[in-house]
């Protein structure tokens, strides 16, 4: 014997998610909700954790402003230049981190412990290649990035003093290539190393106190090595740090000039219009 169903009254309304006799959803009969991904647990993990750190830092308006701005007409691939020296150094200074972990600043294990790193280290011959090169090819990046700054008149007012920080930055990077060129301390570094210092010591007034301190004595000795490993790990690469964020803001807050053979159409067209 069936039994008559309830009152509507005294029906109870099935749960979010929970079947009713329809086989379909308690609300609004809608189809049962589908059980989450693991790719969409890990999107809203993530959205949240970015969503909390925004909160409480306030970050999303820099980074708006910083990222989401307007680029001149005529933007090519010359003005990648910085930014592929940026990355040239941020290399440098992971793949010397590595090589720092193996290196030893004493003149009686430094090319032994330099020759290790080639020949035993797992991966230590790639690291110090690219560490090697890439010395080279930031040195190149930097020299062609203010080349194209200066030829297409980049330089000038608002923004000389950008261009003062970037002069400042390629002193920086060869005299990180210089700090650095001594340490396998083998005989052509060594050498290397003596006509650079006894070059700056040429120079006029600061010239012979630049090399005293460089070789940290008047003379080439034991710790004129921990003198230049030294400022190639943290003094020349701090600074260098510091005036690449300068850098950045200065052009974030500048923007970028147009080519310079567009601003020649805008002058012919000016004149026409005259």
């Amino acid at each position: 014997m069936k039994l008559p169903a309830p009152p509507k009254a005294f029906r109870r309304t099935p749960r979010p998610g929970e079947k009713n006799g329809n086989g379909r959803n308690g609300r609004n009969g809608a189809p049962p909700a589908t059980k989450p991904t693991v790719k969409d647990t890990a999107v809203e993990g993530a959205a949240t954790a970015v969503g909390w750190l925004d909160e409480r830092t306030g970050a999303s308006p820099f980074l708006r402003g910083f990222l989401f701005r307007k680029v001149p007409k005529g933007t090519n691939w010359f003005y990648t230049l910085g930014s592929a020296t940026m990355f040239a150094f941020l290399s440098q200074a992971v793949t010397g981190v590595f090589l720092a972990m193996y290196y030893e600043p004493d003149p009686t294990r430094a090319y032994e412990s330099a020759s290790r790193i080639t020949n035993e280290v797992f991966l230590g011959e790639l690291v110090r290649g690219m560490h090697k090169w890439g010395a080279t090819v930031m040195i190149c990046l930097i020299f062609l990035h203010m080349g194209r700054t200066f030829f297409f008149g980049a330089y000038k007012y608002p923004r000389e003093l950008n261009w003062v920080i970037g002069v400042v930055l390629l002193v920086l990077t060869l005299a990180m290539g210089l700090t650095g060129y001594l340490l396998p301390f083998d005989q052509r570094s060594f050498w290397a190393t003596v006509v650079a210092v006894n070059i700056n010591a040429s120079g006029p007034i600061v010239g012979p106190y630049l090399a005293d301190f460089l070789r940290a004595g008047a003379e080439f000795g034991p710790t004129t090595i921990s003198r230049f490993y030294a400022l190639h790990m943290l003094a020349i690469p701090g600074l260098i740090i510091a005036l690449i964020g300068a850098h950045l803001y200065l052009v974030a807050k500048l923007g970028t000039t147009a080519p310079p053979w567009l601003k020649a159409e805008k002058k012919d067209l000016f004149r026409e219009e005259v």
